[in-house]
């Protein structure tokens, strides 16, 4: 192993623990977001029930009894109220996806499959292993990039904004200095309003919210391009939480 791959093992090792604790603060919090408050402001008149309203509750308190059922969190105060879904996509999403890591983890350390338990206990049942997964530099890293979507997808749900990281050179397209790095996707946009790209099919030229971006497969021809190197674009997507 080389000097440059050890270094690179360590710091994924570091960022683990860091994104499982983010991960393990955070989700708790979910459940408080998934329903808003019950009470109106005082003197407010009571809206008009809006067409199929009723079916509406019904579809919510289905999904508040299904999250407790799999996740074991259930909606404080949830009755009426109704429930944030995109809350609930989120809490599925993370939770599957704690179950199907633990799971992948013990299957390439050949452990049993892993008991039945709640997320947060998951979570460090995974982090205890830490010291059978660094031996494995490509696992490592799945651990890292998996605890990292979930807890950067934890902290956009209940309000933080998404992290944007400069990224050195100028863009291809417009040769502006305003390539950015959007670690959650993995993707490097161009920021520039004005910029529009000669590709066909890309919907910068007919949109004009829509931002040119290059993914992770495209990097390596990005940097060739805009005078960067493919070693900074990947530190950019980095970054870890305080």
């Amino acid at each position: 192993m080389t000097d440059g791959t050890v270094h690179s093992t360590d710091r994924i090792m570091r960022d683990i623990p860091l994104w499982t604790a983010s991960l393990v603060r955070q989700f708790p919090e979910l459940a408080n977001e998934l329903a808003p408050g019950r009470r109106s402001p005082a003197g407010t008149a009571t809206p008009a029930p809006h067409p199929g309203r009723d079916e509406l509750i019904r579809e919510e308190r289905r999904e508040a009894l299904l999250l407790q059922q799999r996740h074991g969190l259930a909606v404080p105060g949830h009755g009426a109220a109704p429930i944030r879904l995109h809350v609930s996509d989120a809490i599925r999403d993370i939770s599957d996806g704690v179950v199907e890591l633990e799971e992948a983890v013990c299957a390439r350390l050949g452990l049993p499959r892993p008991r039945r338990a709640g997320v947060i206990e998951r979570l460090r049942r995974v982090v205890g292993l830490l010291g059978d997964i660094a031996p494995h530099p490509d696992l490592s890293r799945h651990v890292r990039d998996e605890m990292r979507r979930m807890a950067r997808r934890c902290a956009r749900t209940l309000g933080d904004t998404e992290t944007v990281v400069r990224v050195a050179g100028r863009c291809p397209w417009c040769d502006s200095v305003s390539l950015r790095a959007f670690p959650d996707r993995r993707v490097v946009l161009c920021v520039n309003p004005a910029c529009t790209c000669t590709v066909e099919d890309c919907g910068c030229q007919d949109d004009p919210a829509y931002r040119h971006l290059w993914p992770e497969a495209r990097w390596g021809e990005l940097a060739d391009a805009s005078g960067t190197r493919t070693e900074e674009i990947e530190a950019a997507m980095e970054e870890t939480p305080c």
